[in-house]
């Protein structure tokens, strides 16, 4: 396929265009869209099939995100004040529910396992960035980022469509007449 807009420029301009979805009101996180964008290009070629695994893999890890942020707020005040008991604790949480995380691998629909950690990544980021339309609160922190995550792989898509490529033009045949020596 030969692109008539250069994809640098057709990407450029869907690039641009998050200012406009995250700058609202609703402090949408716009990076987590060029997450979703980047992993989908890491999965090969934009495709339907490829989207799909990444949206049914990247909520999974947003919510096991959710998860221990929530464990934690409800468990750490019983940890006491002390720095260390407070970081164990967390050691704690993390390695039981990343532990599930890895084994929610296992499963045929989640099983893009890196796709679920740029989800479980984007909502740390989302919540403790401030970001969603209830700053602080996890419950929007994980709508937004999973709402945005969810442009990501409809971004890549349109940016290939404003290339407006088209097919390349076939190769001439060749000749049929005999090539004779002189």
């Amino acid at each position: 396929m030969r692109e008539r807009i250069p994809h640098e420029i057709a990407a450029s301009v869907m690039a641009a265009t998050t200012a406009f979805v995250g700058g609202t009101t609703l402090n949408l996180p716009p990076w987590a869209i060029f997450i979703s964008w980047a992993g989908l290009h890491l999965m090969g070629s934009p495709s339907l099939a490829n989207a799909k695994r990444l949206w049914a893999a990247m909520p999974v890890g947003s919510t096991f995100a959710a998860a221990i942020v929530l464990v934690d707020q409800h468990l750490g005040p019983h940890a006491g004040s002390s720095r260390i008991a407070q970081d164990a604790l967390l050691a704690v949480i993390i390695l039981v529910l990343n532990s599930a995380l890895m084994y929610t691998g296992r499963l045929r629909l989640t099983s893009l396992v890196p796709g679920m950690f740029l989800g479980f990544a984007s909502f740390f980021a989302t919540f403790f960035g401030g970001f969603g339309y209830h700053a602080g609160s996890v419950w929007a922190a994980w709508v937004s980022v999973v709402a945005m995550n969810a442009l990501g792989p409809v971004y890549a898509y349109l940016a290939n469509r404003l290339t407006f490529a088209v097919p390349d033009p076939a190769p001439a045949p060749a000749s049929a007449e005999p090539v004779t020596a002189r």
